[in-house]
């Protein structure tokens, strides 16, 4: 009866609403299952795997290679952080992706020998050399300082900063 064909609909949209992690809207799941069976009729008809632009042919009017890229990726399901990766499962997927907040051990390793040179160098200096090259370089507060603003500091003119650096 006409009844069965709302029955099947009322079963595919809950299936699409409720069976993935992070929800795709019931028309584009539709648009990816429509996607999804033609890439498969077309691999078994040529004996490979379809290319995107042969897929959007095949899709009709409308579709080109990037927009099938875009929905095969918005098909992909997401991967958790704590997939374990390997044999011995000691080990998770979010172990593996860097930080890019945080610098790697080497990059800290090399800017603690950096500062550490720095210092030696710095330290070879008058005390007053020192301070104008670490202020003038931002190396105090992260923050460059004008030759005015140092000379304001040590109560002298910029020009006189500006000596006392070269000669620094």
């Amino acid at each position: 009866t006409y009844a069965t064909w709302w029955i099947r609909q009322a079963i595919n949209r809950a299936i699409a609403d409720q069976a993935r992690t992070i929800r795709i809207p019931v028309h584009m799941v539709e648009t990816i299952n429509k996607l999804t069976r033609t890439a498969r009729r077309m691999q078994q008809e040529l004996g490979r795997e379809p290319s995107y632009e042969e897929i959007a042919d095949a899709m009709g009017p409308g579709w080109d290679a990037k927009k099938v890229e875009e929905t095969f990726k918005i098909a992909q399901e997401p991967v958790s952080l704590e997939t374990p990766i390997g044999d011995e499962k000691d080990s998770f997927y979010g172990d593996f992706i860097p930080d890019e907040h945080m610098a790697s051990p080497v990059d800290s390793a090399a800017q603690s020998m950096l500062s550490e040179e720095l210092e030696k160098a710095l330290g070879k200096l008058s005390e007053r050399e020192a301070m104008v090259l670490k202020l003038r370089k931002g190396l105090i507060d992260g923050r460059e300082h004008t030759l005015e603003e140092v000379g304001a500091y040590f109560g002298v003119t910029r020009e006189r900063i500006r000596q006392i650096e070269n000669k620094a």
